[in-house]
This record gives C-alpha cells, sequence and structure tokens, in this order.
C-alpha cells in the first residue's frame, strides 16, 4: 500500500479553529462570546486562522508537525460542516491572504496542513441548492441533490439530508457534474499548498466516488494524504485504491475497554488488539490516524473520569504505538468536556489552568517519538500480556524499544522476561532509571501503578534528552 512517506512520521494536532485562539478580533461575528465562555451549538467565541498561526510556535514547541483543521470555508455554524462556498475561506475566519499566510508559515517550521472536506453534504447557502429552492423541478441543479418533491420544504426536509437535518441537504455523488465539482475543490486547494484532506462521513458515500478520486489525486499529488472518517470497521477503505488511512476510532474503543473500563484483562487486550491489527491491510497501519479524542468525542481526561495517571497512560501507548497520532487541541493541558458542544470549548491559554503532569508527560513522549525512528516506523510485537499488565516491542534494524504499561492500581514485582542479550543494559527513557537484564529478565521492582516504561538499550537515547523540561512549567 502507497502512504505518503512523510505520514509515517507525523504527529497531527487536531484544531477546531473556531475555538483554538482569536488572532484578529476584527473579522468576528456579530454577537460574538468572551473568549472562555461555556461552548453551545449555535454560539461563536472568535477563533480564527491568525489565531492558528499565531499558535504554531506553542504546536511545533510541543512536538506535533502536522496540522488537521477542521472546516474552514464559508459557513453558516460554528464548525462549519454545513458549506456554503468549497472556494471561500469563511470571512469570520480571515480570507485567502490569511489563508496562504498560514500555508507559508507552517512549512517555514517544516509542517504538514491537512483540511477537511465535506463532500456529503453542503449548507441551505450553497448556491446550487439555493437555486433548487428559488426555481424548482426548473433547476439545472436539481440532480445535483435528491428532492423527494416540490417546492422543497427545509423545515420537514422532502429531500435526502445528512441525518435528517434541513440545513445539511445531501449532495447527490453519484452525479458526473457534483464528482466533477469535488475534483475541482480538492485539486483547487491542493494547488494552494495544503497536504492532504480528512473526508466527513466517507462511509455515507459509494467507495467507487472515492477511487475515483484517489486516482485524480495521486495523478497530480502523489504525496498527498487521504484520510477517512470511520467509526467502524475501516477495511473497505484500505484495499489501497481508495484511502490511506482512516480515523482510528475501533483502536480509541478498545483502549477504553482496557485502560479505563476495565472489560479486558492484558491476554484478552492483545488478542483483541491482534485481531484489530490482522484486519488492517498489510502496510496500512502507517496511515490510520490514531487518536484518544476529537471534535466528536468527549475529551479523554472527561472519558477518565478526571485521573490524570489514566490520561498519561493513555498516552504512552498512542505515542509509542504504530501510525500518526493525533492530538485534539488542549487534550495535552488536560483540557476537559463531554459530549459536542462541550468538547469544543475554548483552548485554554492560561499556563497556571494547565494540568502540569499530563502536559510534562505528553511532551516527553513526543520528544522520544521524534527522536527515535524506531518509535515511528518499527514493527510492533506483543511482549507481555497477563493480568493487567500489557508490553510491546517495536523494532526496527537492529533497535528494540519495549514499552511496559501497569494498568493495576497498586505496586506490583514482577521479573519481565525479554528479548535481550543477558547483561544488556536498558534505560528508561521517561525516568532514565536502568536496568539489567538478568536471566533473560529485568526486574521492574516495586513496579509503580498505573505507569508506562519505555526501554531502550544503554546508549539509543540518542541526541535529544528523554526528559524534557517543561518551560510552562
Amino acid at each position: 500500500m502507497q502512504i505518503p512517506d512523510w505520514v509515517k512520521d507525523a504527529i497531527f494536532y487536531q484544531i477546531f479553529p473556531e475555538r483554538f485562539k482569536n488572532g484578529d478580533p476584527a473579522n468576528d461575528p456579530p454577537g460574538t462570546e468572551p473568549w472562555g465562555a461555556a461552548p453551545t451549538r449555535d454560539n461563536f467565541l472568535g477563533g480564527d486562522l491568525e489565531g492558528v498561526i499565531e499558535g504554531l510556535d506553542y504546536i511545533a514547541d510541543l512536538g506535533c508537525n502536522a496540522l488537521y483543521l477542521t472546516p474552514i470555508f464559508k459557513a453558516a455554524t460554528n464548525h462549519k460542516y454545513d458549506t456554503y462556498d468549497y472556494f471561500q475561506v469563511d470571512p469570520h475566519f480571515g480570507d485567502d491572504a490569511t489563508f496562504d499566510r498560514l500555508v507559508r508559515e507552517v512549512k517555514k517550521r517544516g509542517m504538514r496542513l491537512v483540511l477537511d472536506g465535506v463532500f456529503n453534504h453542503c449548507g441551505m447557502g450553497f448556491a446550487p441548492f439555493r437555486d433548487v429552492l428559488e426555481q424548482g423541478e426548473r433547476s439545472p441543479y436539481r440532480d445535483w441533490f435528491t428532492p423527494y418533491g416540490f417546492p422543497l420544504q427545509p423545515e420537514l426536509p422532502n429531500y435526502a439530508t445528512c441525518g435528517g437535518v434541513g440545513w445539511l441537504p445531501r449532495l447527490n455523488t453519484r452525479n458526473p457534474e457534483v464528482e466533477a465539482f469535488v475534483h475541482e475543490v480538492v485539486l483547487h486547494w491542493l494547488g494552494r499548498g495544503i497536504d492532504g484532506w480528512r473526508m466527513d462521513v466517507a462511509y455515507e458515500i459509494e467507495t467507487g466516488f472515492w477511487q475515483r478520486l484517489r486516482r485524480v489525486v495521486k495523478s497530480r499529488y502523489p504525496e498527498a494524504y487521504l484520510v477517512a472518517e470511520e467509526w467502524r470497521d475501516p477495511w473497505p477503505f484500505l484495499q489501497g485504491d481508495t484511502f490511506d488511512g482512516t480515523m482510528h476510532y475501533r483502536l480509541r474503543e478498545l483502549l477504553f475497554d482496557f485502560f479505563l473500563k476495565n472489560a479486558l484483562a492484558a491476554d484478552s487486550f492483545a488478542r483483541a488488539l491482534t485481531l484489530l491489527r490482522n484486519r488492517l491491510p498489510e502496510g496500512s497501519q502507517w496511515g490510520m490516524l490514531t487518536l484518544l479524542g476529537s471534535h466528536d468525542t468527549p475529551r479523554v481526561l472527561t472519558e477518565c473520569g478526571g485521573d490524570p495517571k489514566a490520561v498519561q497512560l493513555l498516552f504512552a501507548f498512542l505515542l509509542t504505538y504504530p501510525g500518526a497520532p493525533m492530538l485534539y487541541y488542549g487534550d495535552e493541558n488536560g483540557m476537559e468536556g463531554g459530549d459536542d458542544p462541550d468538547c469544543r470549548r475554548s483552548m485554554v491559554w492560561e499556563p497556571e489552568r494547565w494540568k502540569p503532569e499530563i502536559r510534562a508527560s505528553v511532551r516527553r513522549l513526543l520528544a522520544l517519538r521524534r527522536a527515535h525512528p524506531v518509535l515511528r516506523r518499527g514493527a510492533f510485537e506483543v511482549a507481555h500480556a497477563e493480568d493487567r499488565v500489557f508490553g510491546f516491542y517495536r523494532v526496527l534494524g537492529d533497535e528494540r524499544v519495549l514499552v511496559v504499561l501497569n494498568n493495576t492500581r497498586v505496586p506490583r514485582e514482577l521479573a519481565l522476561p525479554v528479548s535481550f542479550s543477558e547483561g544488556t543494559r536498558l534505560t528508561e527513557a521517561l525516568s532514565c532509571q536502568t536496568y539489567t537484564v538478568e536471566n533473560g529478565c529485568i526486574k521492574l521492582t516495586p513496579m509503580e501503578p498505573r505507569r508506562a516504561w519505555v526501554l531502550l538499550e544503554a546508549g539509543r537515547l540518542g541526541p535529544e534528552p528523554a526528559v524534557v523540561e517543561d518551560p510552562d512549567r
């Protein structure tokens, strides 16, 4: 499977632009509420692309090298999934000049930029849909949609929609004119400098549509990353002719079952993880967008019941596991929030309001992933799975890293069998403790509760220090 090579080294930072940073109050929508106001489905807090530009140094310093922005095109809502104009940046986010500057600043930092494509549906303000509303059956765009009758009635929609919502009319993607339009949009923004697309509700559109789009995109932009929103089985999208990867919500569910819900012991977790991995076609794991939270889920700290140790354990797995990990803005600092819209709170920028233990742990793990290609590109092997302790290797060439996760809530003593040579000295990269292989084992005594170990052969810590001092602490 041909996945853009850069994706294998990518660490994504997801931004919901309206809630990340208000860089230009002059473009705020009427009635914009103060930053930090409670999020609702309808209110505006003023975030924009200028705010994203201002936050790039923060994101780069954190350790991420790729951005995924939820929709930025002209729309009526705060989330912009109701597109009015696919070729215009929403005026409350900025303009063409702001976007071009964002692209330049992203590239200046060696980062990548992926946009959100909403092609299953549009907004009521989309010009072709307005034309059908006004002209009915006479509209040349009537077949761009699926009307059940005329005139159209948005209040009780008599046309196909997304989720039965009248203000989200569904596009007829079987219409060649609609397909040609989508190709034009996708190529336009790739030509403006973006590095890929995340396709919204891709599972609602027939596979052939995406296969043809891939051929068009890859013929001109072979290094463009195409990733699908998928909550169930990703297999149909990963045959090498459709997408480079999907959002890996299935992995997220499995992690929560083991680390949070106590629904699985380590050995059954290992079996379930193996089944999930075997379900992915060979090579496709590198294109999977792995995540603990997004704009469509509760915040990870909230899912963990406010327990920072559980959050750190989950991040330790995510940031040492194969795939392209994604951090949802603010999760690195322990932001909280329930289901949409509560998970879309405004970014907390005051360091005194951050959870320092979560932030420090995430920064250390990101530094390790950047410093060691084995954690980005290495093969995965289960090393240990017993009771509530799970361990795995990442292997690249002659380098081998062992990750051990203790999901028990009390101290343990464990002589862990390892595949390192007798007498090998291992350094635990998060704490700089050292261990020596004796009788084929390392002794983790005491094994602290709810903690992760990342063990490297001594001398392989690399040029970057394992323990990163956090200047914000």
